[in-house]
């Protein structure tokens, strides 16, 4: 059977939707991540109790809207170009598919652990990596094993625990603000091999639902499958707004923090709710880039190249991160409010538009999107500069 592996998509010829819904997903990641740096006073799901008014409101909004839900819509958006990947290597034969995934999923391991070491200790990448690789068995799965599979994983998130990021008590510890490099290193190497193999589990029900949507190019065809994304939308992001709001309002100081067991209950319920959410989301900017597809100005056109190279503009996140965080650097994470880093992280995200923008009118690739692509095809996958109008 012939196994030569077909080329990578050029960016030219890729849809709107699923690299616009990357762009913005790299916001709700950034605003997800930004507040459990913060340190010094109680906290309760990364956010301090002692704030005023408006962090109470600027935390209701991040817990309702972003928290356990960007990353679902991560882990879709992932599955969905994985069923891309192996589409397009419909004629190498299984075995060629499963090594060319397997070699992608060492790309992510080994940057996502660096990463994970140097910048940020929450790394997400080093997980996916992993996902990926337990993924390659599920990418010739029937459809229906898929479903089935992707349903049990969402149910095992519904199970009560105390495992919630959503309602943990836990300040930042030496981890995520190392007092210094040698302490950096060892807390990060230990936290690294639990995230990487933990993470899948949560990522796992998106990820399998993202490899259905793939075959179908559901996010490629909305005037096919409007119906379907209609539904999706309204439901998903629905039922991620109302199943918030018991842990929202809670975070907020609007209503009292209830006992342990209840916590145990309401966490679960924040997550689960937050994976329709993420689906919600996906088929939510589907159905905008239908409208925008054919009238992209520079605002539009800047989000999806910032898609186009999410692991690169991800990565520059977690630079801003250290450099502001980090004990022995500027050592803000007691000074800065939830608003104000909240704020932070909207001129971080903001600030890689114009910087993603460039490389595209510039005909390039992201850096680590060029050196993934290198390693998954074992070869140099043509030149890295195209032409802007395809």
């Amino acid at each position: 059977m012939p196994t030569r592996t077909a080329e990578p998509t050029a960016v030219t010829a890729r849809a709107l939707a699923p690299d616009l819904a990357r762009g913005f997903m790299l916001l709700f990641i950034v605003l997800a991540n930004s507040h459990y740096f913060l340190s010094g006073r109680p906290v309760l799901g990364g956010y301090p109790r002692d704030g005023s008014p408006l962090d109470s409101a600027v935390t209701w909004l991040i817990a309702t809207f972003v928290d356990g839900r960007a990353f679902p819509m991560f882990g879709l958006l992932f599955g969905y170009g994985v069923a891309h990947m192996v589409s397009r290597q419909a004629d190498a034969g299984p075995r060629a598919v499963r090594r060319l995934l397997w070699r992608r999923s060492l790309a992510l391991v080994v940057i996502g652990t660096l990463h994970g070491l140097l910048l940020y200790a929450g790394d997400i990448l080093a997980a996916y990596g992993v996902l990926l690789f337990l993924g390659a068995w599920t990418v010739r799965w029937k459809d229906r094993w898929l479903l089935v599979t992707a349903a049990f994983f969402f149910v095992l998130c519904t199970l009560p625990g105390d495992g919630s990021l959503s309602v943990s008590t836990d300040p930042p510890d030496a981890a995520l603000l190392p007092t210094d490099v040698v302490t950096m290193i060892v807390e990060r190497a230990q936290a690294a091999p639990l995230i990487a193999l933990l993470g899948p589990v949560g990522s796992m029900c998106p990820f399998l639902l993202g490899l259905w949507a793939g075959r179908r190019r559901i996010l490629e065809q909305p005037e096919r499958y409007g119906t379907l994304l209609r539904m999706t939308a309204a439901v998903g992001v629905g039922v991620a707004v109302l199943g918030a709001q018991p842990v929202s309002l809670m975070l907020a100081g609007t209503v009292p923090v209830p006992d342990r067991p209840t916590l145990e209950l309401l966490g679960p319920l924040h997550d689960a709710t937050g994976i329709l959410g993420g689906l919600g989301y996906a088929a939510t900017v589907t159905l905008l880039a239908r409208r925008l597809d054919n009238r992209r100005g520079r605002v539009v056109e800047a989000v999806a190249a910032t898609g186009q190279r999410s692991m690169t503009c991800y990565l520059t996140q977690s630079v801003i991160w250290a450099l502001v965080f980090t004990p022995f650097l500027l050592d803000l994470s007691a000074t800065l409010t939830v608003t104000r880093t909240a704020l932070l992280a909207l001129a971080t995200w903001t600030a890689t538009l114009p910087l993603a923008h460039h490389l595209h009118r510039s005909g390039r690739r992201g850096p680590f999107e060029v050196l993934v692509r290198r390693v998954t095809y074992g070869r140099p996958v043509g030149a890295q500069r195209f032409s802007r109008r395809g």
